[in-house]
């Protein structure tokens, strides 16, 4: 008589997580159809919307490990990385959509009646919610999956390959990430230069996209080690298994666009109440509300001491939004205002766009050794609050300098690693280019075994 196997009993985080979305589920897709439901207030409405997010973003983390028994696990962090900055698409594309419409009826994009520059907007959000996710997500990683090896260490827990106290390790396989987020990174950084942003541009950083998601598709499946929810998902028969994570992911995707532009208006409404400049709000409180789905993936991933699949999902989720979402930015424009014109970049993001290329360059060169550090991570952690308080006391004017100063600490310092990592940088290079994934895995695997050695 077989034995029940724990994993085949159902555990109450999913249904409780698939329950706290559907307050902001309907709510949100009542207000896109036109439907009777509830006028909240906008705290209450961030805060119902919120928590819709966060209940799709652990059921996105479940989906996305066990969606690993059928496919590679570097498709599989690209595919939630996807998932999860849906609410950045749909944040970004309202702003765009709106900027092309006033570019269609005046002939140039200007300030609506609130006084807020569309164009410079759907720019903010993306240049903000790309600083977010290097400058606050990459360090946030490195210290939970620190504060979960001193744990597991406390309770006699298993050893980690990628997490340990102080730094995580990334796999060879993750060169693939590295090095197309390195070219998608000296593309943008001729950028500044530039007085829009147009189809060329489009074409060739979407082209680096499906040229990235090509190359992880050669990936092979390896059987990856799964716990509690998502291994009772990925222990359900072959067809049960995938369409459970399919609706997951399905259903994760839908509650992220029925409520991240919901969520980000609300919050940016929550703040204009407050005498909060609305710039600031489009910069870094909706980025931060539309990057939470995969900044909590992530944590719970490295809380799971899963620390090189957290890293991975937040480096593949920077190369999505680096390529994908700022090459369709120029598409949404061209289509919404009915011409070939590109999306206009007024001085100010021009700034923006040079720091984000910037800090992009020093994360890149820190990862080619395909370690982040505790000290790396607090540089970056430093960097980035420099520039955030600076952007929110001081004047624009004075902000560009500080912007300028800080681009040219970002690039010399990457320029220095790159140079004395020359060696790295050619391996991931080549890595990440061609070399056969068996092999970077036969690497990764000599790799754990020297360094449970040691």
């Amino acid at each position: 008589m077989r034995v029940p196997d724990r994993r085949d009993r159902l555990t109450p985080p999913l249904p409780i997580a698939a329950l706290v979305t559907l307050p902001g589920l309907y709510i949100g897709g009542a207000d896109y159809l036109g439907l009777p439901h509830p006028q909240l207030a906008a705290p209450f409405a961030a805060l119902v919307y919120g928590i819709a997010i966060i209940g799709a973003a652990f059921i996105l983390s479940w989906a996305a490990e066990a969606a690993q028994v059928d496919i590679n696990g570097g498709l599989a962090l690209a595919l939630l990385a996807f998932l999860a900055v849906l609410p950045e698409y749909a944040v970004d594309f309202v702003f765009t959509v709106n900027a092309g419409s006033i570019n269609a009826e005046h002939g140039h994009c200007m300030a609506g009646p609130d006084g807020s520059n569309p164009c410079s907007l759907a720019l903010a959000n993306m240049t903000g919610a790309n600083r977010i996710l290097v400058g606050v997500g990459w360090p946030l990683v490195v210290l939970v999956a620190t504060l979960a090896v001193v744990r597991a260490r406390r309770n006699g827990g298993a050893h980690s390959a990628s997490a340990h106290k102080g730094w995580v390790k990334l796999p060879h396989r993750m060169s693939v990430e590295i090095f197309f987020l390195g070219a998608a990174t000296v593309y943008s950084l001729h950028l500044p230069l530039r007085d829009s942003l147009t189809l060329v541009d489009a074409a060739v950083l979407v082209s680096l996209f499906v040229a990235y998601a090509w190359r992880l598709a050669k990936a092979p499946v390896e059987e990856p080690e799964l716990t509690g929810t998502s291994a009772w998902v990925g222990n359900r028969p072959k067809a049960a298994r995938r369409w459970l994570y399919g609706a997951m992911f399905g259903l994760a995707a839908i509650v992220i666009l029925a409520t991240a532009e919901h969520f980000a208006h609300n919050l940016v409404e929550t703040g204009s109440e407050l005498g909060i400049d609305q710039f600031l709000l489009v910069q870094w409180v909706a980025p931060l509300a539309s990057e939470s789905p995969e900044l909590i993936v992530a944590c719970l991933f490295a809380w799971k001491l899963h620390a090189s699949s957290a890293l991975g999902t937040l480096i593949s989720s920077k190369v999505n939004q680096w390529t994908l979402l700022v090459g369709t930015i120029p598409i949404v424009f061209a289509i919404s205002s009915g011409s070939f014109d590109g999306l206009p970049i007024d001085l100010h993001q021009r700034f923006e766009l040079l720091i984000t290329a910037a800090q992009s360059f020093f994360a890149v060169a820190i990862l080619v050794s395909l370690t982040m550090t505790a000290r790396w991570a607090a540089t970056l952690l430093t960097l980035f609050l420099i520039q955030f308080v600076t952007s929110i006391v001081l004047p624009e004017e004075l902000d560009r300098v500080v912007i300028a100063v800080l681009s040219g600490v970002y690039v010399v310092l990457g320029l220095v690693l790159l140079g004395y990592r020359f060696t790295d940088t050619r391996r991931v290079t080549r890595d990440g280019l061609a070399t056969p994934f068996d092999v970077l895995q036969r690497a990764d695997e000599q790799e754990a075994v020297r360094l449970r050695r040691d």
